[in-house]
């Protein structure tokens, strides 16, 4: 646009009418050229290189894994549970070789007493402070950890409230957070204590030992109602708002894309299938 304003000034300037229409033209082929090469270094996006995603994920990796260290120490030691709750999420990740040993060496270094809780999840704010479903997901991963006991202790409740403190969540959104991850923890045993159960039956009925009577597996009303977060008087519509609501939040391609480490597309897709089988329930239910 300033190549067409500037010749057509400088053309009416030495050339009046003609000169202007011919400064108008070539300002326009300036235009163009600067356009195209504006276009060739990238355009705005070259602008915001610093704000790499690669950068984003590794820090997501790096923080996520320190702080579970640090939460599994909350009791004075690390108990075998805990220990074995990190292995297994490594082991969902598929995380092998070199990347595991960052993850290890991540979580070791969250449990020394020289750690710094403050300065780590600060920093981790900092960078994803406009990134609200990554730092939502990124609490609900320290909330896994410390249910991976199948209790929430005292110690461990306060130190994810301090955690949710310095990501910007408030206290009402963490109680919405973790009473609604209760849910899904009981959700997941259930599912578990019902695929055991199948598989035994299943070895039963191949042995010939009587006719096959598969487990009750039905998720009951309440159970599907608190997976979503909502209370027994959740209307049809309350159902569907907080289904999109939150399939949006954990949508596994979009937290990505934001610096959700591709090994960690695991969580979000777990949670996603968790949300969906509630949903499905309650519609069938109505």
């Amino acid at each position: 646009m300033w190549g067409k304003i500037l010749g057509f000034c400088f053309g009416f300037m030495f050339g009046k009418i003609f000169g202007a229409i011919l400064g108008l033209y070539l300002g326009h082929l300036f235009d163009k050229s600067l356009k195209n090469d504006f276009d060739k270094a990238g355009g705005f996006s070259s602008l915001f290189k610093g704000d790499d995603v690669h950068e984003r994920q590794a820090l997501f990796f790096s923080s996520c894994f320190a702080v579970m260290g640090h939460i599994a120490k909350s009791n004075g030691r690390v108990s075998e549970v805990h220990i074995k709750a990190a292995n297994l999420f490594m082991d969902e990740m598929g995380l092998k070789g070199d990347e595991r040993r960052e993850a290890q060496h991540a979580f070791q270094a969250g449990k020394e007493s020289d750690f710094s809780l403050k300065e780590t999840v600060s920093d981790f704010k900092e960078r994803f402070t406009t990134r609200h479903d990554l730092l939502q997901l990124f609490l609900e991963i320290q909330i896994q950890m410390a249910f991976s006991d199948g209790v929430l202790a005292e110690q461990e409740k306060q130190l994810l409230a301090q955690v949710s403190k310095q990501l910007g969540i408030s206290k009402p959104h963490f109680a919405f957070v973790l009473k609604r991850y209760q849910a899904e923890f009981n959700f997941r045993q259930q599912q578990q204590r019902y695929k055991q159960q199948q598989q035994g039956q299943s070895s039963s009925y191949r042995e010939g030992s009587g006719h096959h009577v598969p487990p009750d597996n039905s998720m009951n009303r309440s159970q599907a109602l608190a997976l979503l977060g909502l209370n027994s008087d959740a209307t049809a519509r309350d159902i569907k708002v907080a289904y999109r609501k939150l399939m949006a939040q954990h949508h596994p391609d979009k937290l990505v894309s934001q610096g959700l480490p591709k090994h960690m597309m695991e969580v979000a897709v777990k949670k996603s299938q968790d949300i969906q089988a509630a949903y499905e329930y309650l519609k069938k239910a109505a």
